[in-house]
């Protein structure tokens, strides 16, 4: 399976758009009576009026839900391709980023978080452009105003500021312009919004939506780590793209050794910013998905014994689909 993924062989967008389904059978064969789906966080529904209820059926809501991974799928697989970070263009990247997104029941349907990656993946698109740019100003500036409007949607994606200042330390030399510039963007969203909640006498509602920053980050984490043994074959291909990558690491282009260490970054960052956010689920760790991805898709693209890849994919297919059945 992984060998025909490893061309860009028109094909494979029907493949993996069957694929992207079949992947969601689990749901499909016992498909809950209600899913609820809030697409906007309270201090944004304050100003952009959504209908209550449930808006979708729940088989509605997993088809669109289906549809949203495969689009974004396509485009993220599109953003690796043209940065070329792999070793040459395939539709690994879409396999991957549609696979990962398949882990856990929660990332099967509607979400904020799933909304987000679409918001993430652009952001990548741009951060992978700042070292090629003579001036990142503007495209500091758009990224700050991304980070605004995928926080209107979940709040926790706000802690992707942080990537605007890590992203520079890696690219280029110190500027103080690009460096407050992805900020000002940030701010001119905000700024509106809270001329919005001023003309309605409600700025101490405005001030409450930064609350959750100072949240403490929890020193006890309760888990349940049957439902996480999915993540055993995922956690060994992320140590052998991590051996591959650090043997390649110093043969390849500077441009593509700072664009992992970027999405490494982005990676934690997405990993840790749960905690902005008390009541969070599952489907946070969605906005892991397309960092994570692209290491996966390194390993599947550099690996060579054919026997091996093939089968330790299929063994995570597999186990994903063992785990969404129990």
């Amino acid at each position: 399976m992984i060998n025909q993924f490893r061309n860009l062989n028109p094909v494979n967008l029907l493949l993996l758009f069957a694929y992207t389904f079949f992947m969601r059978m689990a749901i499909y064969a016992d498909l809950p009576s209600t899913l609820q789906f809030e697409f906007l966080e309270s201090y944004t529904r304050f100003f952009i009026h959504v209908p209550d209820g449930d808006l979708l059926s729940p088989a509605a809501n997993v088809f669109f839900a289906g549809i949203i991974v495969y689009v974004q799928a396509l485009w993220f697989n599109r953003v690796v391709n043209n940065h070329g970070l792999l070793s040459k263009p395939s539709f690994l990247p879409a396999l991957l980023y549609i696979t990962s997104a398949s882990l856990f029941l929660p990332f099967l349907v509607l979400s904020p978080p799933l909304l987000c990656n679409f918001l993430l993946i652009w952001i990548m698109d741009k951060f992978l452009k700042v070292g090629k740019s003579p001036n990142a100003m503007m495209i500091m500036f758009d990224i700050g105003m991304i980070v605004a409007l995928g926080t209107l949607v979940y709040f926790p994606f706000i802690v992707m500021l942080v990537m605007l200042w890590l992203t520079l330390l890696l690219y280029r030399s110190f500027n103080w312009r690009e460096w407050v510039s992805g900020l000002i963007g940030f701010l001119t969203i905000f700024f509106f919004v809270g001329v919005y909640y001023y003309w309605n006498d409600s700025l101490s509602i405005f001030y409450r939506i930064w609350l959750p920053l100072g949240n403490k980050f929890p020193s006890v984490f309760k888990i349940n780590y049957n439902d996480y043994l999915v993540l055993v074959p995922v956690l060994v291909m992320m140590v052998l793209a991590a051996l591959q990558l650090r043997e390649n690491f110093f043969r390849s282009f500077i441009s593509t050794r700072k664009a992992f260490q970027m999405l490494f970054f982005m990676f934690v960052v997405a990993l840790l910013s749960f905690y902005t956010k008390p009541d969070f689920r599952l489907s946070h760790f969605l906005l892991c998905v397309p960092p994570g991805s692209v290491l996966l898709a390194y390993y599947f693209s550099n690996a060579r014994k054919r026997w091996f890849y093939e089968s330790l994919f299929l063994v995570l297919v597999f186990a994903i689909q063992y785990f969404l059945f129990v």
